[in-house]
C-alpha cells in the first residue's frame, strides 16, 4: 500500500527512557525502582558524611503528643495520619471524671499512659546519645538517631536528637493510607521507600546499635530481623542491641522460653540486653559502642586517615569531583 509522505502526520518525540512512567513503573522496570533505592540514599549519606547510626524501633499508633498539653489520641494503623474510631481510643478525662468510662476505654486510657511516658524516654536518651556522639572527633557523623519515619516512638528518637542540635534520619515506608514523615528529621535526610527490603536493608547495614522500645508487628520484624542477622553471623560487625521495658518485653515475648525448649541456643539470649531507664540504656550503647567500634584497630586507622584532609563542606558530586576536564552529563 502506497502512502503519500504529505499525509502522514509528524510524530511525537518518544520519552526518555528513564522519563518514561509507563516503563518505569511497570514490572518491565522494577530492577530500576530496586536499584533507585538503594542508590539514591546511598548519594545522600555519602554527602551528608553518614558514617554509621543507631536506630530506634517502636510503636508508631500513638500520637507523639506531650502528655501536660495535650490528650492522648490513638491512631487508626502504623504510620497513618487518621485517628482510630471513636470507640478505640483511651478514655479521656472528662469522661473518667463523669463515670462514663467503659472498661475497654480505661484500660486504653493506662496502656496510652505507659506509651507516653516510653516516648519521654525515648526521646531523653535519643537526645543523650545524640549529644555524646556529636563530641566525638572526626569529620564524619558518628552514630547518627535513626528511626522508621513516623509518629510515636520514631518521632520521640528524632526529636530527641533533633534537640540535641544533631542530625537525624527517617527511613519512612509508602503505605496504602495516609502518612507523614515527622518534623524533626533532617531534611536532607528523610527518605520514602516503595520497598520493605530496601527500607531493612538500610536499617541493618548502617547501624552498629538498635533501640527496641515498646512495639506491635513492625517492631517485632524489625527486631528479630536484626537478631537473626547477628544470630547467624550474617553481619560484618558487632551490634548492640537494646530492648527497652522489660516488663513490656516479658508479657509479649517469653524468650527464655525459646532456649529452655532448644529453639536457640542459650548464648543467643546474650545478643540484646534490657533496659529500663534513659540512663541504663545509654551506658550500654555507649559501653557496646565504644569497644565495638571507637576502640578497634578499624577504628583508629580511619581516625589516622580522617586527620589527614577531609574538607567540612558536604561532598562533592561525582561531577563536580571529575571537574571542567570531563563533559557535564545530566
Amino acid at each position: 500500500m502506497n502512502t503519500n509522505p504529505d499525509d502522514l502526520k509528524e510524530l511525537e518525540s518518544a520519552p526518555l527512557a528513564y522519563e518514561n512512567s509507563d516503563f518505569i513503573n511497570s514490572p518491565d522496570g522494577r530492577i530500576l525502582r530496586i536499584l533507585a533505592e538503594y542508590q539514591e540514599p546511598m548519594a545522600r549519606f555519602r554527602r551528608e558524611r553518614i558514617q554509621d547510626t543507631v536506630v530506634f524501633f517502636g510503636s508508631a499508633r500513638f500520637r507523639a503528643l506531650d502528655v501536660a498539653n495535650s490528650a492522648l489520641e490513638l491512631l487508626e494503623n502504623t504510620g497513618s495520619a487518621q485517628p482510630a474510631p471513636k470507640h478505640e481510643q483511651p478514655a479521656s478525662r472528662d469522661e473518667i471524671e463523669k463515670g462514663e468510662a467503659s472498661a475497654q476505654k480505661l484500660k486504653l486510657a493506662e496502656a496510652a499512659v505507659e506509651m507516653a511516658r516510653y516516648y519521654e524516654d525515648a526521646r531523653k536518651l535519643a537526645g543523650m546519645l545524640a549529644s555524646w556522639s556529636a563530641s566525638l572527633p572526626g569529620r564524619r557523623h558518628r552514630f547518627v538517631i535513626t528511626s522508621g519515619g513516623g509518629p510515636g516512638i520514631m518521632e520521640a528518637a528524632n526529636r530527641g536528637a533533633h534537640e540535641a542540635g544533631c542530625k537525624t534520619i527517617g527511613l519512612n515506608i509508602k503505605l496504602p493510607f495516609e502518612q507523614h514523615p515527622n518534623p524533626y528529621i533532617t531534611p536532607a535526610l528523610n527518605f520514602d521507600f516503595h520497598y520493605f527490603f530496601m527500607r531493612k536493608y538500610w536499617f541493618a547495614y548502617l547501624a552498629k546499635a538498635l533501640v527496641v522500645f515498646p512495639g506491635g508487628f513492625g517492631t517485632l520484624d524489625e527486631m528479630f530481623e536484626v537478631l537473626t542477622l547477628a544470630q547467624t553471623k550474617k553481619l560484618a560487625k558487632k551490634i548492640t542491641v537494646v530492648v527497652y521495658g522489660s516488663s513490656y518485653w516479658k508479657n509479649v515475648i517469653n524468650l527464655d522460653l525459646l532456649a529452655e525448649k532448644g529453639a536457640i541456643a542459650r548464648s543467643d539470649l546474650d545478643l540484646f540486653q534490657f533496659a529500663d531507664t534513659p540512663e541504663d540504656a545509654f551506658a550500654m550503647l555507649k559501653k557496646g559502642l565504644t569497644e565495638n567500634h571507637l576502640e578497634s584497630e578499624y577504628e583508629r586507622e580511619q581516625r589516622r586517615l580522617e586527620a589527614e584532609r577531609i574538607p567540612d563542606e558536604p561532598a562533592p558530586s561525582a561531577q563536580e569531583m571529575l571537574g571542567p576536564d570531563i563533559a557535564k552529563t545530566l
